[in-house]
């Protein structure tokens, strides 16, 4: 779905049927110790950019906001893990480097 930071996010959800206004995003509905999400933490969120840079399907992403200096502003903040190997991921963007070596053809990159 759109975010209304205008990036496609399968963790982003908005209802307007019917004179519904709820969105939500479902990444951080599932912290429970994150802080509360509003739609403006869409425009800085790394989220999109993440999905769309790596597809690997053994990646695990958590995220939740947290307050930043002073407590005076917010911000999304993601970690990953790779359930196929178990492991965290430092870079979410590229991945953990066990799954691209098992992809047919990768020896050829090497």
């Amino acid at each position: 779905m759109i975010t209304p930071a205008g990036q496609e996010c399968r963790y982003y959800y908005a209802d307007y049927f019917r004179g519904r206004e709820r969105q939500e995003c479902r990444l951080i509905d599932q912290n429970p110790q994150s802080e509360s999400w509003q739609p403006k933490l869409c425009n800085d969120c790394p989220v999109p950019g993440i999905l769309r840079a790596n597809a690997c399907p053994h990646l695990v992403l958590e995220g939740r906001v947290e307050k930043g200096f002073l407590g005076l502003s917010r911000k999304v903040v993601v970690s990953a893990v790779c359930a196929k190997y178990m492991v965290d991921v430092s870079e979410p963007h590229v991945g953990c480097g066990h799954c691209h070596e098992e992809r047919p053809g990768a020896e050829l990159f090497k």
